[in-house]
């Protein structure tokens, strides 16, 4: 009951983020930054796919994902189906991956250190409140520019 809630959430802020980069008029847009903003949309993105292919699938899932962070910050010029593949391949794997776990598994201590944080139940939250953070991030930038 509880991993299909917190699924209802991720599928539909994924498929937001998808939404927002798709809404970006200019593809190039979207590896853009100004001023204070040194984040493009196209980096967060590609830091919340990371994100969830680590947290989630690697450590929860067991998927074998080996996480590379500092190319989430440093990769560049990815094409926006690109961006969107890693979303859609990112959804997947949450869809496979929440469903397995019990009500009660979410009581039980995250596998690895989490911001300190040691119940599953708050990693879950956090990485959901991470997802929000990243695609308001996401919106405010494609509005900014355009």
């Amino acid at each position: 009951m509880i991993a299909n809630q917190f699924l209802e959430i991720f599928e539909r802020d994924i498929l937001k983020v998808q939404e927002e980069i798709r809404a970006y008029k200019n593809e190039s847009d979207m590896w853009k930054t100004s001023g204070s903003f040194t984040n493009s949309a196209g980096t967060l993105c590609l830091h919340l796919t990371g994100n969830l292919n680590h947290f989630i699938g690697a450590v929860m899932g067991q998927t074998g994902y080996v996480r590379q962070r500092e190319l989430e910050f440093s990769m560049r010029d990815q094409s926006r189906e690109s961006l969107l593949d890693g979303l859609t391949n990112a959804l997947k794997m949450v869809r496979e991956t929440l469903p397995k776990l019990k009500d009660g598994d979410f009581e039980k201590d995250f596998p690895i250190d989490f911001l300190g944080q040691r119940k599953t139940l708050q990693v879950m939250i956090i990485l959901i409140a991470h997802l929000n953070y990243h695609l308001g991030q996401i919106n405010y930038h494609r509005r900014m520019l355009s």
